[in-house]
């Protein structure tokens, strides 16, 4: 068992043969031993920067580097089970992980729901590596109460001027743009009076500064707005209406933060810390896990779960980063003294609070169920 198994058939459909082939024969070409050693190195969210620019320009040649993406805007326009089998076919090759937020949460968004000078404006530049997005939702009094946030924007003429903070923002530092939610009329709270806001990271007033994980890693970063000055027109949805395009952000950011692929690289790396021992019936039962999970990705992909799209992002999102923590605690287990495993361990002491807490989101579904 070396965390590779083969996709499981899926009524909807899985992806064919032909399919299949043709990624095997790309991945085996592209994928030299540097990117192979840089994937299996990872132990945060993201590979280093050299790695994610190399693999982001094969793959970009190739017309894959955004599959979800419809063909018009440079997307590969996969299939769900297309999707799901390159994740793990790039998983069981170690490929560099990348996890763009301008591929998997703005730019889906943008294409939702952005106007048309904004899609020309920001998707190609996405897809070539001009911009790097970060996220500007958490902040010091409003985590995973996001309606909390105090961030204000007050409006002059075409713009808006920026005052507060942002913090636990991923990759802040390497950023070109962020998207962030803001608070717009004097007086509101919660979820009203909010604005969506796409900012670019030089205008003057905006420092970042980087936050020391115990891992030794810095993928997070407290970001803080002195009078940044930003136009009104740059922005989702209407001014005032901001919760309901961040809604639906999230919604798209919970599906897909930690997928299978992920997943079954942490079963990879646990895997390679066995050396000398006998077989683990704990992996094995982990193994087990991400099969079933795998497969309930592919139902959430094709629209087949009973509840709405929320719900569904929230089930994901709690299976598996929980799923993801036990895997690393196995890791750390069969490895204690290896500084890999440790690090490993300590990324994800975290998943379970990024986009949301387990504790809110079995709210959201509890909800969904009908419990008060």
């Amino acid at each position: 068992m070396d965390g590779s198994f083969p996709i499981p058939e899926i009524e909807s459909g899985r992806a064919d043969a032909a399919f299949r082939e043709e990624v095997d024969a790309f991945l085996d070409a592209e994928l030299t031993e540097e990117l192979r050693a840089a994937g299996r190195e990872t132990t945060g969210l993201k590979s280093p920067r050299w790695a994610c620019d190399a693999w982001r320009k094969r793959l970009l040649a190739r017309g894959w580097f955004a599959p979800s993406w419809p063909i018009e805007h440079g997307g590969a326009d996969w299939s769900a089970a297309q999707r799901l089998y390159f994740e793990n076919a790039c998983a069981q090759r170690d490929a560099p992980i990348i996890m763009n937020s301008g591929v998997r949460t703005i730019g889906p968004l943008i294409i939702a729901e952005g106007s048309e000078d904004q899609k020309a404006r920001y998707l190609p530049a996405i897809l070539n590596g001009e911009h790097e997005w970060c996220q500007g939702f958490s902040e010091p009094q409003a985590g995973s109460d996001l309606s909390a946030l105090s961030l204000r924007a007050t409006r002059d003429g075409d713009d808006f001027i920026l005052n507060g903070s942002k913090v636990w923002t991923s990759f802040a530092q390497y950023a070109s743009h962020m998207f962030l939610l803001a608070r717009c009329e004097e007086g509101s709270a919660g979820r009203d009076g909010l604005v969506f806001l796409l900012v670019e990271m030089n205008r003057p007033g905006i420092r970042v500064r980087p936050i020391d994980f115990i891992s030794g890693e810095t993928e997070t970063n407290e970001v803080f707005f002195d009078n940044v000055r930003t136009p009104a027109a740059d922005r989702i949805g209407d001014i005032g209406e901001g919760w309901r395009a961040a809604k639906a952000l999230m919604a798209i950011a919970r599906s897909n933060n930690t997928t299978t692929g992920l997943l079954r690289r942490a079963l990879r790396a646990a895997k390679r810390g066995m050396t000398g021992l006998a077989p683990s019936q704990d992996l094995y039962n982990l193994a087990m896990k991400v099969d079933t999970f795998e497969a309930l990705e592919a139902r959430v992909a094709s629209g087949e779960m009973p509840v709405g799209s929320a719900a569904s992002s929230s089930v994901l999102k709690v299976i598996a980063t929980e799923l993801h923590q036990a895997i690393t605690q196995a890791g750390l287990g069969l490895a204690p003294n290896s500084d890999f495993a440790q690090a490993k361990y300590l990324s994800t002491r975290a998943a379970t609070i990024y986009s949301g807490t387990s504790e809110v989101h079995r709210n959201i579904l509890a909800h969904a169920i009908g419990c008060p």
